[in-house]
């Protein structure tokens, strides 16, 4: 592990492949999800980076690729949505639609329960994925999470995901790491540098990939026993590294 607090980002490489997170790396969080937007200067610094790199850059989220598209419109990009879960590996590629995980249907029921008993928890159901977030609610974290440990032995191939007051459950074949993985197997990522920027938990694997296959990761935010090399301090420290890496 790496205390990444004291050392900063070195200038973009054009030999590497850029994987960004979404939430708290590229906008700040927002009381619900939908409401977040992203800085229109933003997107073009990351469309200018993306050219540079020969379309080596992905987002790689735990949203949707539906959520992606509209918070980046009209811009598409290669991207993992669900924490890998959906891939789109060049801007062009449709993925094949993917229906809900039959393990949601009555877990989603119990959620809203959840929610109902607890005001301010918002139950978020993506198709293979549910989360269930408690920033309007910080009182309720401990029964949030509770309930969410429970289901585990009742959802075999089920995971939890841990995030900023959220918590996820989804597929476990799925996670940052295998998508950063998965991605730099095929063009344009492949024989590239990996770099991947987030600022989360759920980031780690983002960054333990990146590491094992010879980049780095850039951890935007402070953690103790970060897997990231780098860090930088905020969303704005994050915006400025973009800008550089685009002018």
């Amino acid at each position: 592990m790496v205390n990444a607090s004291t050392s900063p980002p070195p200038a973009l490489d054009p030999a590497c492949a850029l994987f960004l997170d979404v939430d708290g790396t590229l906008v700040g969080f927002a009381a619900q999800p939908e409401d977040v937007r992203l800085p229109p200067q933003v997107r073009d610094w990351i469309v200018r980076i993306g050219e540079r790199l020969d379309g080596a850059l992905a987002l790689v989220s735990g949203r949707t690729l539906a959520q992606l598209d509209h918070l980046f419109a009209p811009v598409r990009l290669p991207a993992a949505g669900l924490h890998g879960a959906q891939l789109r590996r060049s801007a062009e590629e449709v993925p094949q639609a993917m229906e809900t995980a039959q393990w949601l249907h009555e877990l989603h029921l119990q959620a809203m329960r959840l929610a109902h008993a607890h005001p301010g928890v918002r139950v978020e159901a993506k198709g293979q994925a549910l989360a269930l977030h408690w920033r309007n609610a910080p009182a309720a974290a401990p029964a949030v999470l509770a309930f969410a440990r429970a289901q585990l032995s009742l959802l075999p191939g089920v995971r939890l995901q841990p995030g900023n007051h959220v918590v996820e459950l989804v597929s476990a074949g799925h996670d940052k790491g295998t998508a950063v993985t998965t991605l730099m197997g095929m063009a344009p990522f492949a024989g590239r540098r990996p770099v991947f920027v987030g600022d989360d938990l759920t980031d780690e694997d983002g960054f333990a990939a990146a590491t094992r296959l010879g980049g780095y990761g850039i951890l935007v935010g402070e953690r103790p026993d970060s897997q990231a090399r780098h860090a930088l301090p905020d969303v704005a420290a994050m915006h400025d590294w973009l800008r550089a890496g685009a002018a």
